[in-house]
């Protein structure tokens, strides 16, 4: 979902909340930059206040989807991945799905974000890419 600003509702902003935490924690995980994150991080990344940040986050926590260590850090649950990598797919979904006469449903570029990045870049740079199967 693509919001020019959090909903109104507390329900519906806590639904906006949940999938751009995990979206952005799976993406930082998938970057490499690290598995867990602190309410600054959040507040640097989406622009919530760090205070708001952590209910969010403790919230996430109650529902499973995040992990909160004594240092209070924040980490992606099996859950919690598997729900921001979701998020993260359809956000994503246009430029990571082939178009016509692209790649087929075989290629490796499905696997992962990073994958279909490089696939992207080899199509653009007019190189070959490669194809599952």
């Amino acid at each position: 979902m693509e919001w020019l600003h959090e909903p109104k509702s507390d329900a519906l902003r806590a639904l906006y909340w949940r999938d751009e935490i995990l979206q952005l924690m799976f993406w930082i995980q998938g970057e490499g930059l690290g598995d867990r994150i602190d309410p600054v991080l959040l507040e640097r990344f989406l622009g919530v206040d760090a205070q708001v940040g952590i209910r969010y986050l403790d919230r996430l926590v109650t529902e499973e989807l995040l992990s909160c260590d004594a240092d209070g850090l924040y980490q992606l649950t099996e859950d919690g991945r598997g729900h921001g990598a979701r998020v993260f797919a359809d956000e994503f979904a246009d430029l990571t799905q082939p178009g016509h006469g692209e790649c087929g449903a075989d290629c490796w570029c499905h696997a992962s974000f990073e994958e279909a990045e490089t696939c992207l870049a080899g199509r653009a740079g007019g190189g070959d890419h490669h194809h599952g199967g």
